[in-house]
């Protein structure tokens, strides 16, 4: 290997551990999730993802998300509002965030809701989470959504364990504290630090 191959494998190595993925377990180049899995025991439905963006983009729902949707009585245009709402995250403060204590408790705690539907382990789950966050804020320019998260993240069949989502949904009064909660205390502790 010559010096500037063995340069670019050493900046492509520390760009990997910065955005804390582990290059032998995700490769550089990964494909973005193409099916959300629902996932409670020995139950699982798929959804596309392509469907989940229609739907985002039209306000319709189709094929099985439609069904899904009619069976839990949602209506596709509050879904589609959901799946739209951004987020704006610097994407420095984030990264800080996740290196600090409480940002390693809350991405450890998602990595059991949302994970990699092959590989649910923590040691890929936690690194497919960073990465997804990191890339979906840079392809949101500083915002993150629903769609360009799953487009971000780095398998293509992401699972969600449904037991685990409603279970942290019943511990919470409601979503808006929990957004609250999140955005007013570590996040501003940290904008207000110096890196």
């Amino acid at each position: 290997m010559n010096r500037s191959q063995n340069n670019c494998c050493r900046s492509l190595l520390a760009i990997s551990i910065a955005l804390g993925v582990n290059s032998c377990l995700i490769p550089p180049i990964a494909n973005a999730a193409e099916e959300v899995s629902l996932v409670s025991g020995a139950f699982r439905r798929s959804i596309s993802v392509s469907d989940l963006e229609y739907l985002a983009e039209s306000g319709i729902a189709r094929g099985l998300l439609k069904d899904a949707l009619k069976f839990s009585k949602q209506k596709p245009k509050d879904v589609s509002k959901l799946l739209n709402q951004k987020v704006k995250l610097p994407i420095s403060l984030i990264s800080r965030l996740m290196d600090t204590r409480i940002g390693n408790v809350i991405i450890s705690r998602v990595s059991k809701i949302i994970y990699p539907l092959k590989v649910p382990e923590s040691s890929v789950s936690i690194p497919a989470l960073r990465a997804g966050v990191i890339n979906g804020l840079q392809i949101g320019k500083g915002n993150l959504d629903a769609i360009s998260f799953l487009k971000a993240y780095p398998s293509e069949s992401m699972a969600i364990n449904l037991p685990a989502l409603f279970g942290i949904m019943e511990k919470a009064e409601s979503v808006s504290e929990l957004v609250k909660f999140f955005a007013d205390s570590p996040l501003e502790n940290l904008h207000n630090t110096k890196p």
